[in-house]
């Protein structure tokens, strides 16, 4: 990938799947990893932000939905695209988790080349 490399936030409270994502996505992209919601607010907050937020639902200490509605609700990160990485699988939890934001909603457990082709329709 010539250019800039693009940055994207992981927030992801399961140690075994931080690594796993990281290790499909560092190959082409900047990646930060955050255990949960709260975590990934910091560090957007801290800056500079990412282009892209992959983000577990069912987190501790803040979860994914109430993470991406903070974000939504400030102009300077409202724009960053996020998907939604989770095992809430219910129809309604997908309506809730695009209602909130999202992009995409994937549930677990994913097909690897599905996300990232999700992941390059958004940045590319």
């Amino acid at each position: 990938m010539a250019g800039k490399k693009y940055k994207i936030l992981v927030v992801e409270d399961d140690v075994d799947l931080q690594t796993l994502l990281r290790s499909i996505l560092q190959k082409d992209y900047e990646v930060i990893i955050a255990d949960n919601g709260l975590e990934a607010l910091k560090a957007i907050e801290s800056g500079p932000h990412p282009d892209l937020i992959i983000a577990d639902i069912m987190m501790p200490i803040l979860d994914g939905l109430t993470m991406v509605d903070a974000i939504k609700k400030h102009k300077e990160t409202k724009s960053i695209p996020v998907i939604f990485l989770t095992a809430k699988s219910t129809p309604k939890d997908v309506i809730d988790g695009i209602s909130a934001g999202a992009k995409y909603y994937i549930t677990k457990p994913f097909r690897i080349d599905d996300l990232l082709n999700k992941v390059k329709k958004i940045l590319v």
